[in-house]
Order: C-alpha cells, then sequence, then structure tokens
C-alpha cells in the first residue's frame, strides 16, 4: 500500500481490512439450501374447505446473512516494516496465510530505498520542521562538492560496518564473491546501515537525498539530515522521508487509498506475478541492482502472495466461497 503523510500505520491497517470485508461481504451468496415440509394446503377440486398434507420445497434460511449476519466478520492481518505519521511511502501488509511470510521478509534483510528532502540553514529539537526552533545559521558556503563528499565518507564507514555485522570470513572465496554481487547483508540484528546514499538534487538551502539502508528507523533518517548539516559547518532539518522500495515491492505496485478494495488489490497482485517462474523474479531484482532474495522470499513474491498486501490466493479462496 501507499500510505500518505499524517496517517497512522495502525489506521491505515484497520481501513484495508475494512475495505477487505466490505467487498468480500458484497458478493451475492449462494442460493439458500432446501429442505422438504409438509405444508397443510386445501385439496383441489373439492367443494369443501377441506385440507391435506402437502410435501413441499422450501429455502432454508439459517444461512441467511438478515438472520446469521455477515459471512466475515475479521481478518487476519500482518504488518511489515513500518513507517511513522510523518512518513509516506511503500508499506507491506500480510493478509491471512501471508502474515507468516512476513517473517521472511525480516529475516532476509533486504534493503529499503528512500528519498530524504532537507533544508539548511535551520535545526529543530526533533529533527522535523514542525519542532521547535534551536538554532538557525548560514549555509552560503555549503556546495555540492562539499555535500557529496561527506556523503562519501558516510557510505564508506557504513560499508566496513556492513561486513562486519555480516558474520563472514573476508578471505574466503565466498566472502569475495558476495562483495562483488553486492549481495553482503549482516545476519543478525544491527544498527542503521546503509549500502548507498547519493544527492539526487541540490538547490540551496534545499536538497535531496537517496538512500539504501537496513535495520532503520525513519527518526534516524531525520537525524542523519542532522548530522549531515553539522557536518558541512551548517545545520539542516529534514522536510520529508518516502520510501520508494521496500526489498521487492517497488513504488508502482503501492495501491493508493482510492484502489484500497478488494477489486484493486486483487488485480494489483495477479499483475505482479511475472510469467517465467522464479528466473522472472530474479531477472527484476538484478534489474533494480539490489541482492536477490532467498528462495521463500522469492516464492512468496512470485506466488502473488505480495504486492505490498499479501495472500491474493486467500482473498480469491474467501470471495469463492460466497458464490
Amino acid at each position: 500500500m501507499y500510505k500518505p503523510p499524517g496517517l497512522k500505520w495502525l489506521h491505515l491497517r484497520d481501513t484495508v481490512e475494512m475495505r477487505l470485508l466490505k467487498g468480500l461481504n458484497a458478493w451475492k451468496p449462494p442460493a439458500p439450501k432446501q429442505r422438504i415440509c409438509f405444508l397443510l394446503c386445501p385439496v383441489e377440486g373439492s367443494e369443501k374447505k377441506e385440507l391435506t398434507l402437502t410435501a413441499t420445497s422450501v429455502p432454508t434460511l439459517t444461512d441467511h446473512p438478515l438472520v446469521c449476519g455477515p459471512a466475515f466478520t475479521s481478518l487476519k492481518i500482518g504488518v511489515g516494516h513500518q513507517l511513522d505519521v510523518q512518513s509516506s511511502g511503500v508499506f507491506v501488509l500480510g493478509v491471512g496465510h501471508g502474515c507468516k511470510l512476513l517473517t521472511d521478509l525480516y529475516d532476509a534483510h533486504l534493503t529499503k530505498d528512500y528519498t530524504v528532502r532537507g533544508l539548511l540553514g535551520k535545526a529543530m529539537d526533533n529533527f522535523q520542521e514542525d519542532g521547535r526552533l534551536v538554532e538557525k545559521t548560514t549555509y552560503d558556503h555549503v556546495t555540492r562538492e562539499k555535500l557529496e563528499q561527506i556523503l562519501s565518507v558516510i557510505q564508506g564507514s557504513h560499508q566496513k560496518a556492513l561486513v562486519m555485522y555480516s558474520n563472514l570470513d573476508l578471505q574466503s572465496q565466498e566472502a569475495y564473491e558476495m562483495a562483488v554481487r553486492g549481495v553482503i547483508r549482516p545476519m543478525d540484528k544491527s544498527p542503521m546501515l546503509f549500502s548507498g546514499i547519493r544527492c539526487l538534487h541540490f538547490s540551496p538551502p534545499e536538497f535531496l537525498l537517496e538512500v539504501q539502508c537496513m535495520q532503520e528507523t525513519q527518526q534516524q533518517l531525520r537525524k542523519l539530515v542532522h548530522e549531515i548539516g553539522l557536518e558541512l559547518k551548517t545545520t539542516a532539518v529534514c522536510l520529508q522521508v518516502w520510501r520508494t522500495r521496500d526489498g521487492l515491492f517497488m513504488l508502482d505496485d503501492a495501491l493508493l487509498r482510492t484502489q484500497w478494495d478488494l477489486h484493486s488489490i486483487q488485480a494489483a497482485i495477479q499483475a505482479a506475478a511475472p510469467p517465467g517462474g522464479s528466473r522472472a523474479g530474479e531477472k527484476h531484482e538484478a534489474t533494480v541492482g539490489h541482492p536477490a532474495a532467498p528462495q521463500s522470499w522469492l516464492a512468496f513474491r512470485l506466488q502473488g502472495l505480495g504486492v505490498c498486501l499479501g495472500a491474493g490466493e486467500l482473498c480469491g479462496a474467501l470471495k469463492g466461497q460466497l458464490q
């Protein structure tokens, strides 16, 4: 899903659940079962008002929605990597059995892409534009070359930390091949690590960064902008944190708020499963220049249980029960 800024992730999850339930319960229920009853009916051709017992087929209303209520009242929906209220972008959910597959998302330690917008010359107590102003500074001396130099130093230090937390033997052939392919990841819990950071746009006082990272929080990214400002002998505050990729889930896969319904979700899931099996998934991952995922997570992607809301097969199965 695409989470807009100002919306809590819990509210998004609840909204998706409500709209899925609405779509599932809107399907026409199957025809009611018939049962045989003996009813008193007038005897045909009789001048007297005589009654007789006649076997009659009548519908069973015990399963009617007006009697037992809606067929679906709740869905199990799990949340992937969270986004705080001020952040926006790709937000992964898992539905039903897809919730179990969210564990693969965590264990794979895939990188995430962020676009971060900063403003030079201000320092806030919470590193955000809406915080309390702490300091104002000049920034005329800051150039793009100086900014890119700071970013290269940051990336170099994090590359060394990434190797350290990967628990690899640096003298082994495996470590060398993984380093060449750029697939080194931390095996256990680690602090925030950057696999790439670069400047997309520089127009003082604003600048735009693209960050590939893992084990991060959005507040840490805002603090990063603040620390970059200090390294540039000025101050900086974060204006926006926008997640454009979460592992294998791209921004193009994300469904807008107007598309949070059963039909749009199913259409997105069907469009997400490329032909050709895992090779297609591997090709897709190689295209964006990021490490390939473990086979279990890749299967999750290719089976159509993802695209920012997992378990498309579950939705189809539930809908099929109503037909």
